[in-house]
């Protein structure tokens, strides 16, 4: 279960021991060109380790950087608001599509050139499409963040968007589609969020599109699509390594000042709201393909990303399927023999979540791999779980969230997620205090909320 950042009060806050200080990191009050300090870690001689920042600046373009004492990389990415559920049917695939395209050449650089830039000083670059928003992501040493900074506003601000771009990158998504179909567990979790939330819904269509609505959308939709979402105001630049705040802010600037893109006084938008409940839909889906396997993933509604009851539903999850030590693991591989992949996850979103199972098995140990899982899904649902499985789920927590947090790419993909997607930053702190205050009870409590509601089942094979 992915531990998200969510509302708490305002105000600063202090721990002991590693001490912490941290304030809101977000809210259109801030008023632009000013900096603000959203957290700051020292350590026991009062050293600061780390420290967050967050500027506005015009467009409404929102900078947050962590300083990380000792680093000698910097990572920095851009989160863009957008992602599948904001398009319409006749749009379906066109926020990857459009990710692909802004790697093609802008006015000044050319695909082989932005490739060439990161490639001559040893640095990671790609980028990422999901349901709510799109992120292109870079990882340079500490002296070459401003190339990556400058490379990235330029493919943000100036994409060239050319035809014959757009038909040559529409035969590599095509190919993308086809892989994705040969692979058991993308075709069994799409088809799981289908089932969900209705296969011609936002949530529940598949990111990269279908052949279909590839193959019909054109180079005018792309480019309207780009215009409406890729605004200043809808976008966080986030950075995070061995790195100094103004000059960031600086590079960000002037990277991202190209045709005008920073001008207006626009406040930064909102992260989209829960505003209303959507419900998950129980049955069945399946789809034939010529695997040697059953891929099947079984579950049900979980929690939306903000609920408070998420971290007591971490502790269950991990208990029911995090780890080698979990009852699945032990029940379904290890006593029985009945698979060799088993685990259970959580996803969520503003409004909905999803808590299942996935097993990949042999076709003719199906039935006993749903009996056991459904067993083990009851039991949770009738008795919660054990006082040691509460004091080892809080330490894969714990551990999953430090171990996590140790080099500046995942701080900087924290910070993004945080500012784009929640609006607030906790702590490190603050996630492992919530952590280690869930009781045995609220457990208890969650499980018999969520794992008895109905049940829906997606399952993939010949």
């Amino acid at each position: 279960m992915t531990l998200s950042v969510s509302h708490r009060k305002s105000g600063d806050t202090t721990t002991t021991g590693r001490q912490t200080t941290a304030g809101r990191s977000s809210g259109s009050a801030q008023r632009v060109g000013t900096t603000r300090t959203l957290e700051t870690v020292t350590d026991a001689s009062g050293a600061v380790t780390s420290r967050v920042r967050r500027t506005v600046l015009p467009g409404g373009l929102r900078v947050v950087t962590e300083q990380m004492a000792g680093a000698r990389s910097a990572a920095v990415g851009v989160w863009v608001g957008v992602g599948s559920r904001d398009e319409s049917a006749q749009l379906h695939g066109c926020s990857h599509f459009l990710e692909h395209l802004l790697f093609k050449g802008t006015g000044s650089r050319s695909a082989l050139d932005i490739s060439v830039a990161l490639d001559a000083v040893g640095g990671e670059f790609n980028a990422f499409t999901a349901k709510e928003y799109t992120c292109f992501h870079a990882r340079v040493l500490d002296e070459d963040l401003p190339l990556a900074i400058d490379v990235l506003g330029d493919m943000i601000t100036d994409s060239a968007l050319t035809s014959e771009d757009v038909e040559a990158e529409r035969d590599v998504i095509l190919d993308e589609i086809a892989m994705h179909d040969d692979d058991p567990d993308d075709v069994v979790h799409n088809l799981f969020a289908a089932q969900a939330w209705g296969g011609d819904t936002p949530l529940g269509r598949g990111i990269a599109g279908t052949t279909d609505s590839i193959t019909a959308l054109s180079r005018a939709q792309i480019v309207r699509f780009y215009r409406r979402h890729y605004r200043a105001d809808r976008m966080v630049v986030a950075a995070a390594g061995n790195l100094d705040h103004a000059s960031v802010v600086r590079q960000v600037r002037k990277a991202f000042g190209r045709n005008g893109f920073l001008d207006g006084d626009a406040t930064p938008v909102a992260p989209r709201g829960a505003t209303r409940r959507i419900p998950v839909r129980p049955g069945v889906a399946h789809a034939t393909r010529p695997f040697e396997q059953v891929n099947l993933v079984l579950g049900m509604e979980g929690l939306a990303r903000d609920d408070e009851r998420r971290f007591a539903l971490g502790i269950v999850n991990a208990a029911l399927g995090g780890g080698t030590s979990s009852r699945l693991f032990q029940e379904v591989r290890e006593r029985r023999g009945l698979a060799y992949s088993v685990y259970s996850f959580g996803s969520s979103h503003a409004e909905t979540g999803l808590i299942g199972v996935g097993v990949g098995c042999l076709p003719g140990k199906v039935d006993d791999v749903l009996a056991v899982v459904r067993a083990e899904l009851a039991r949770l649902a009738a008795d919660g779980i054990t006082a040691d499985e509460l004091r080892i789920g809080k330490g894969q927590l714990r551990g999953g969230l430090v171990l996590g947090l140790e080099d500046s790419a995942s701080r900087m993909s924290r910070l993004g997620k945080g500012e784009l997607v929640h609006q607030e930053l906790l702590t490190l702190d603050d996630v492992l205090a919530r952590i280690d205050a869930v009781t045995l009870a609220d457990c208890q409590q969650v499980a018999a909320d969520v794992f008895a509601n109905p049940e829906l089942l997606a399952i993939v094979g010949p």
